[in-house]
């Protein structure tokens, strides 16, 4: 049997993509690669695995190959699908959006806070992809029901930040790869509980759902637990307040929930995460002044302090590099303002 290693990103979302990676038998004949994945991917038809190979989608030691492309003994297979057509259609609906950019190939967005990203179960419409598809409403060419084109990767509802969306069928696919290939660069700001001593680190902890909560994920052993994943977390510090710290994350892998789960590994949960417990004071006084001012900022944040500040990325027909920087919602540079009040008076 091949080795067999199911890939997933928080940018490139199961709800967007399904990523596998193969390593070919030692003993394996000859045999074009269409054919191959077929008969070892239950449930996967030849025509999808056809249209992989077109996108560019299905690599071999990191170069793409055509369906005739013959496997060999320890070939190392890379293959990104997209997810079928789903139930629920996507319908033009006026939503204001921040367009960061956008030419002929991609939209970049800043999305705004408590926006969800994609149509799903308990949110059929309302989302972001709505308000793209009346964006794009005067465009003949832009089916915002095409999974070819699109959202490129995502955040969650309560993140904020920097979303890159694809117009075309060749945009996704480049865009696609680079996320899959961890080429492009995405750092987030956070605000967390306690004061974080070491002005940098990394957390290099694999990730898997916590088996005693599956909406939840934990940092786990590979050993002990084989569906944990890689997953590694850079941070620095941006400024420091009396009982909270704002870090800047870089990511080098994407796992879901990645930086939520990292920061709080360490003991340093988002400030207002309700999922992870950081919707409760975790540091400082128990004095009611002090339980006051810290209701009063979650009630200025009503979500977790987590912002998609940056995003780089090829340009996916002239291969330009491009970086982007976003601001700070409202919600959150006025949540930093109250910090610092409070710890310029205490």
């Amino acid at each position: 049997m091949a080795e067999y290693i199911e890939e997933d990103d928080l940018e490139l979302s199961r709800e967007l993509y399904e990523h596998f990676r193969f390593v070919v038998d030692r003993g394996q004949a000859l045999l074009r690669i269409d054919k191959y994945l077929t008969n070892i991917m239950s449930g996967t038809s030849r025509n999808r695995i056809q249209e992989a190979a077109d996108s560019q989608h299905i690599l071999v030691n990191d170069v793409p190959v055509k369906s005739s492309y013959r496997v060999k003994p320890n070939d190392v297979i890379t293959i990104v699908l997209d997810f079928p057509k789903t139930d629920y259609t996507i319908v033009p609906q006026d939503i204001p959006i921040d367009i960061v950019y956008e030419d002929e190939d991609i939209i970049l967005v800043n999305k705004q806070p408590n926006l969800v990203v994609h149509p799903g179960f308990g949110n059929f419409d309302g989302t972001l992809l709505n308000a793209i598809a009346w964006h794009m409403k005067d465009n003949p060419g832009f089916d915002a029901n095409n999974p070819h084109i699109g959202l490129v990767h995502r955040i969650d509802k309560d993140t904020s930040g920097l979303l890159l969306i694809a117009k075309n069928e060749d945009a996704k696919a480049n865009l696609g790869l680079q996320f899959f290939n961890k080429t492009t660069e995405r750092t987030y700001n956070a605000l967390v509980w306690g004061v974080v001593r070491e002005d940098e680190g990394t957390v290099d902890g694999a990730l898997a759902r916590d088996i005693h909560d599956r909406m939840l994920f934990a940092v786990y052993d590979p050993a002990e637990n084989p569906n944990a994943k890689h997953a590694v977390t850079h941070y620095r510090v941006l400024e420091r307040f009396t009982y909270c710290t704002l870090v800047e994350c870089k990511l080098e892998t994407g796992r879901t929930h990645q930086i939520r789960v990292h920061m709080r590994h360490i003991g340093h949960t988002l400030f207002n995460d309700e999922r992870y417990g950081g919707n409760i004071p975790l540091k400082g006084e128990r004095t009611s002044k002090y339980m006051q001012f810290v209701n009063n900022c979650f009630l200025t944040c009503p979500r977790q302090a987590l912002h998609a500040k940056t995003l780089g990325f090829a340009h996916p027909r002239t291969g330009e590099w491009m970086q982007f920087d976003s601001t700070l919602p409202a919600d959150f540079s006025t949540l930093l303002e109250k910090w610092r009040n409070y710890t310029q008076n205490h």
